[in-house]
């Protein structure tokens, strides 16, 4: 069984995979996987922020696989399923964390529409979160060997930063 290895960029995981050995397979998300919705269809009683931005009333986001992402998702979770462990490995900073995050909810099965893609594929396999400063042999190395925890503080700062936004930003925008 291999080790999967999931990066942001295609070119990273070309280039990550010729340093690591052959029990790990390197896959990349091509960027973010989940966002807000740019719109929702009207429901009664629905708060504007939800129609707006996809926020519930408690400004909890509500999170949906774009179209252009659904292809991609699906095989990195076929992918998840055949590993014995999966490594985030998305970039260091805000953006990054909230890809490593929004993988690790999507693999568990979290947030989904269907049966299907409700059922974790990551049940009892260890999951880690690496990050890098530079595409080097020993940095990739270094990094495998010192895993640590999604950053939810960064992840929250993410969130809160993509919900202002949609909230203020697409409002604003026609009008600049």
């Amino acid at each position: 069984m291999m080790k999967l290895v999931i990066v942001e960029s295609p070119t990273k995981a070309t280039t990550i995979g010729k340093f690591i050995g052959k029990e790990y397979r390197v896959e990349s998300s091509f960027g973010h996987v989940r966002d807000l919705p740019k719109s929702l269809q009207r429901k009664k009683d629905m708060p504007v922020t939800e129609i707006v931005a996809g926020i519930g009333p408690d400004f909890t986001p509500r999170y949906i696989i774009p179209a252009k992402a659904k292809t991609r998702v699906s095989d990195l979770r076929k992918l998840a399923c055949k590993a014995k462990e999966i490594i985030l490995a998305s970039d260091e900073d805000r953006e990054g964390e909230a890809i490593a995050w929004h993988l690790y909810e999507i693999l568990q099965g979290k947030g989904s529409r269907t049966k299907r893609d409700s059922v974790s594929v990551i049940e009892n396999k260890p999951v880690q979160r690496i990050v890098f400063h530079e595409i080097t042999e020993s940095a990739i190395k270094q990094a495998l060997a010192t895993p640590r925890k999604i950053d939810q503080k960064m992840v929250d700062a993410q969130q809160a930063r993509r919900i202002l936004d949609r909230l203020v930003g697409f409002k604003l925008s026609p009008f600049l």
